[in-house]
């Protein structure tokens, strides 16, 4: 699965409107374990200074915000996690991800556990997207440092819509791109009421479904915004229509740490904080050309 997907899965539940809930009201705590003993995952902060170095484990593949570039792991990302780095006082080195079946195998995977076979975690994951559900679900991993926010969006050719953008209704007929099993296939497919959507056409990403309306294929391109905007090229355009039915079409992007190391939280969501204080987060996303949407913290 891609790391949409992974994200698909947690937003996906909220996508049609349905029951709410107080936070954590629905949630069942996790059983304690017993008997065993006490397991310390990751460096702790101390040795992170003292070692001079600190790990990121980034998606592979996700431009505009994390991918290899010449032999470089470049993407906003990588600017970010640069940016706590230096504050720190530490190298940042980083670890190209792959996305699991869902958020959860993610966390568990890099955050909090390690793979079952040759896994390790990294100090800080970034491009988790906060959720107070999450929060209650996964006590093993902290979550912090939200530094943006991200939203659905639909890029279009200008040719076929020259009087403004398409709404996800015109999709019924019109072509739109979106990737395989991501939140705007579900929403759209939920326009059906069970029955095909004739327009929709699925990708294996978000940058291949981009890449499709840019050889005009398709009439448009559904996905999150900052996706689309790094594959606009003249003749498209790109805007965030009312999307009936959905519950939640943005979201916020920040990090995740193992529960037991909170210190390294602190440090990292301190040295955000000023980053996005001082403008220097927003001067990252200007520089890529794109829109940059200020995070709940």
């Amino acid at each position: 699965m891609t790391r949409i997907g992974a994200l698909a899965s947690l937003l996906a539940g909220l996508a049609i409107a349905g029951p709410a809930f107080a936070r954590c009201e629905d949630h069942v705590p996790q059983p304690k374990p017993q008997n065993t003993f006490a397991q310390n995952i990751g460096r702790e902060f101390d040795t992170i200074v003292d070692e001079g170095w600190m790990e990121f484990a980034l998606y592979e593949d996700f431009a505009p915000w994390s991918y290899e570039e010449e032999g470089k792991v470049v993407g906003i990302d990588v600017e970010i996690a640069r940016i706590i780095a230096e504050d720190i006082g530490v190298e940042p080195r980083f670890r190209l991800v792959q996305a699991g079946e869902n958020l959860d195998a993610d966390l568990l995977n890099y955050v909090w556990k390690g793979a079952v076979v040759g896994g390790r975690v990294s100090d800080v994951m970034m491009h988790v997207p906060y959720d107070s559900d999450l929060t209650c679900r996964i006590e093993q991993a902290a979550f912090t440092g939200q530094y943006a926010a991200e939203e659905l969006a639909i890029a279009y050719s200008l040719a076929d819509y020259p009087d403004g953008g398409p709404t996800p209704a015109y999709f019924r007929y019109d072509t739109v791109a979106v990737e395989n099993d991501s939140i705007s296939d579900f929403y759209l497919s939920s326009l059906g009421r069970g029955a095909p959507v004739a327009g929709v056409q699925r990708f294996p990403t978000t940058e291949a479904a981009m890449e499709t309306l840019v050889r005009g294929e398709v009439m448009a391109a559904m996905g999150p915004r900052a996706v689309l905007e790094a594959g606009m090229t003249e003749g498209l355009g790109l805007h965030v229509p009312p999307y009936p039915g959905l519950v939640r079409s943005d979201w916020t992007v920040g990090v995740a740490v193992n529960f037991q190391h909170r210190d390294l939280g602190y440090a990292v969501d301190y040295a955000i904080e000023k980053a996005l204080a001082d403008g220097r987060i927003e001067a990252i996303f200007a520089a890529h050309g794109l829109t940059f949407l200020s995070p709940e913290r």
